[in-house]
């Protein structure tokens, strides 16, 4: 998607239509008779996106087959169609198609699948956005009668359409990028309430109270201009303009807002990866991304302009002065590096932040490059990401201070997975979810960085207020705990949300975010507090940060699609929930209860132990062809004994009802998942249903268990250091088998490693270190005070890489799978090393179990 989006809400009087929506990326038709329908403003036509084509061709035609091979069971005639958008890897072990829907070859405005596959290339999940079936003559239509033949031949032109949308904004000095034109279907769309509401008051309405219904289509362009004003100001639209008479049904801005050594303006002295080049540094970092407009990624000086301009170069490699910029001073001497240094530590940090504790890499998930271009224009009080080059535009600020903040810069970023991924529609609520979405991205980088900037879990220590740094009274743009501080926005859903500029109407999903995460308060005159709640507890329970994005993130990237609405979002990210932590956990729970606190659904009970729930969910595992692929559960709470039923692809497999399941492997397993339902033994009995884990399989010798003994069944075997932690002791259980090894719970000074060596060998396509882990601590608070380090060492001791560092704030119940790529080190024997050191008081333990490094 080719638009802008801004931190800031701006007022844009060149047009005095319709602010809004974000449209999609013209597709690449897959099926069916396609005319050119995207022009540039010198009728010149685009091609479709080669870069997707390009990517996986064939496993997005496989895609496409089998969704078209169901046309029959989805009502749906000959002249539908579907046209590859993106093709993107999902978050691990997953990709996610997404498909335009087309009627006669023409794309369908908002109406698409999102298909998630697994690495056996079967689907595993997919969200549709409906909005054709009132075309055509197949059984799904509900307005065959007028728009059985819906005709798909303009009247205008697409360099007509251009004109007339170009001629309306009046005179501009140049464009960011030409003006196209796409032939589309739009929809006409109208909120109706479901029957159960029709009687309400608009104050008694629930999000899920009203639906999207479609009532008519019209045959438009949508056109995209990126133009530049004679003070050299962009000015960016999107405007839906009627391919017939010329009306314009519909507009919205698209302008979207918000290792040398750096001195930053906001966090001190960093650290920052830059490239020496004979005697010149630059501030390119290629070890992120590859490709892109520089190669890597990269911090230019746009030097008041608004192009990019060129990388910043230093003869040192030390930058930066760490104070604001001084309006109409050098942008290259020490004090206009400054801004430079900010952007780039901001931007290595949301990079290592997606890639290190998602897997995600770069903002397209693809690994591809981006830049941040400093001091765009004079004075600009704002910054903002632009999707024709994928890159981050910053400002040096008038009423603000420079705009390089890191929550800003994660913030702005965000919008680019956005773009990358559910292409959220700038406009209405799906305008207000992008900007939230982005607007908790800053927050989780943030937190990240603020924490090092290292390690595979999110922690706190965000601040939950976006912009704070950048304003010169300390005021933030955004409070996400209450989102009407700003006077602005407001704090829960409401019929007239679609109303509101999208940086306001981002405000009550912002406050969700935040209850998943840190929970709520039950005073109510607390900034915490929300009168939507009104189940036990009236306080309800958060989840922390890590597990919180993970379920937005999961939602965002493979549910949500570019009409995605607040009562949407909420069906998808509890279906995220539910698939990551299982049916019935406390995960999903909080899901419903943060929406809830927005009015959107009803408010649950958190289950306070009355229920079965489940405490650690079964671990996808990789075996060999012929070996034992087992799968365990462990539940607590309601009334034992328990009642087991393991699911494979969600049908019940036949006699397996323990708390473990597992089979002999074959080629034909490969990619399963399997669950579990466990019912407890209740007079009214409960039910919690797993995470699915997913059984890998490769091929007979294609894989090598590298460790020795991970499980610890063998006692000692294979370890070395403290091995007195191995064992079967009272107050910790096994992951499997009945041994473990118990690192700390000492609550005294002390320190405890386990090491053993393993051969990455130098043919290796693969090498995945895992291992199940968990922690329990009498610490409390958020301050790190014990800590397990797990690091790669060569033979002499050196550490090669520290892959993660946990500590007491990880706390959480059962166990958790761990993995880490251990392919940068084939070729060599290193040694895995787990090093667990405590305080004088208060025990933390971490119990280790089912260590394995498997090599393909």
């Amino acid at each position: 998607m080719k638009l802008r989006k801004t931190l800031l809400a701006t007022t844009l009087a060149t047009l005095p239509l319709l602010l809004g929506s974000q449209a999609l990326a013209g597709p690449q038709l897959m099926n069916g008779p396609v005319a050119d329908a995207r022009v540039d403003g010198n009728n010149g036509v685009n091609g479709a996106d080669s870069l997707v084509a390009a990517r996986s061709a064939s496993a997005a035609s496989a895609v496409v087959a089998k969704i078209s091979a169901s046309h029959a069971k989805r009502g749906l005639d000959s002249d539908h169609g579907y046209a590859l958008e993106a093709f993107h890897p999902g978050v691990r072990g997953s990709s996610v198609s997404r498909l335009a829907h087309t009627y006669k070859g023409v794309r369908v405005f908002q109406s698409e699948s999102v298909v998630v596959t697994n690495d056996a290339g079967k689907i595993v999940s997919e969200s549709v956005s409906e909005r054709r079936t009132g075309l055509g003559h197949g059984a799904a239509a509900k307005t065959a009668g007028r728009f059985a033949s819906f005709n798909t031949r303009p009247s205008l032109t697409p360099a007509d359409a251009i004109a007339r949308v170009t001629n309306a904004i009046g005179p501009y000095s140049g464009e960011a990028a030409k003006t196209n034109a796409e032939l589309i279907v739009y929809p006409i769309v109208s909120q109706v309430r479901v029957a159960a509401a029709v009687n309400k008051t608009e104050a008694q309405l629930n999000a899920l109270d009203l639906v999207d219904e479609v009532t008519g289509y019209e045959l438009a362009y949508l056109v995209k201009t990126r133009l530049i004003t004679a003070n050299q100001r962009p000015v960016f639209h999107d405007t839906i303009i009627s391919a017939v008479d010329g009306r314009v049904l519909k507009q919205w801005s698209a302008l979207h807002t918000v290792i040398g050594t750096g001195y930053s303006q906001y966090n001190g002295t960093v650290p920052i990866s830059t490239t020496l080049s004979g005697s010149t540094y630059s501030m390119k970092d290629t070890t992120r991304g590859t490709g892109g407009t520089y190669g890597g990624m990269a911090i230019t000086n746009a030097n008041h302009g608004t192009t990019a301009g060129a990388i910043y170069t230093n003869t040192t490699n030390t930058w930066g002065d760490g104070q604001q910029y001084i309006a109409g001073g050098s942008t290259v001497n020490a004090n206009g590096q400054t801004a430079a240094v900010n952007a780039l530590w901001g931007l290595m940090n949301t990079y290592d932040m997606l890639k290190n504790t998602l897997g995600w890499q770069s903002l397209d998930g693809n690994n591809t490059a981006t830049y941040i271009a400093a001091h765009v224009n004079t004075a600009y009080d704002n910054a903002y990401y632009d999707d024709t080059c994928r890159c981050m535009y910053i400002g040096d600020g008038s009423s603000f201070n420079s705009l390089g903040a890191i929550d800003v810069i994660g913030h702005e970023m965000g919008h680019g997975v956005t773009a990358a991924t559910s292409n959220l529609t700038y406009s209405g609520e799906s305008g207000g979810l992008n900007e939230s979405s982005s607007d908790i991205n800053g927050e989780m980088v943030e937190a990240y960085a603020r924490n090092g900037g290292t390690g595979t879990l999110i922690p706190a220590g965000n601040d939950w207020m976006t912009g704070k740094e950048i304003s010169k009274t300390g005021t933030p743009l955004r409070w996400l705990y209450k989102p009407s501080k700003d006077g602005s926005s407001p704090n829960a859903w409401s019929s007239t949300i679609k109303n509101l500029d999208v940086h306001y109407s981002s405000g009550p999903n912002n406050r969700m975010f935040y209850f998943l995460s840190q929970g709520s308060n039950a005073t109510s005159s607390s900034d915490y507090y929300s009168s939507y709640l009104t189940q036990a507890p009236l306080a309800m329970t958060g989840i922390g940060n890590d597990k919180a994005y993970r379920i937005w993130f999961k939602a965002a990237t493979t549910k949500f699609t570019a009409s995605t609405n607040y009562a949407d979002a909420r069906s998808k990210v509890l279906a995220a929930a539910q698939e990551l932590y299982g049916v019935g956990s406390k995960e999903a729970i909080a899901v419903q209860r943060a929406y809830a606190a927005i009015n959107v659904g009803t408010d649950v009970a958190e289950s306070g132990g009355s229920g079965v729930t489940i405490s650690s969910n079964p671990a996808s595992v990789t075996v060999a062809a012929g070996a034992t692929a087992s799968f365990a559960v462990t539940a607590s709470g309601g009334t034992a004994p328990y009642k087991y039923q393991w699911l494979r692809n969600g049908a019940s497999i036949s006699a397996a009802t323990a708390a473990s399941y597992s089979l002999t492997a074959t080629t034909a397993d490969n990619g399963a998942a399997f669950s579990v339902k466990v019912t407890d033994s209740a007079t009214t009995p409960t039910t919690a249903t797993s995470a699915a884990a997913t059984l890998t399989v490769a091929a007979a010798g294609g894989s090598t268990e590298r460790v020795t003994n991970g499980s610890f069944e063998s006692s000692t075997t294979g370890w070395a250091g403290t091995t007195g932690a191995i064992g079967a002791f009272a107050g910790q259980s096994a992951y499997d088998g009945s041994r473990f090894a118990w690192l700390g719970g000492n609550g005294t000074t002390s320190t405890e490693t386990l090491t053993q060596a393993v051969l990455i060998p130098s043919t290796a396509t693969a090498a995945t270190l895992s291992f199940a882990l968990h922690i329990d601590t009498a610490e409390t608070g958020t301050t790190a005070y014990d800590k397990l380090v797990v690091t790669v060492k060569n033979s002499s001791g050196t550490v090669l890489g520290t892959l993660a560092t946990y500590s007491n704030v990880n706390q959480a119940s059962g166990y958790q799978i761990r993995t880490f790529s251990l392919l940068p080190y084939k070729g060599q024997t290193v040694t895995l090393s787990f090093a667990m050191t405590e305080d004088s008081s208060l025990q933390t333990s971490f119990v280790v179990d089912k260590v394995s490094v498997i090599t393909q």
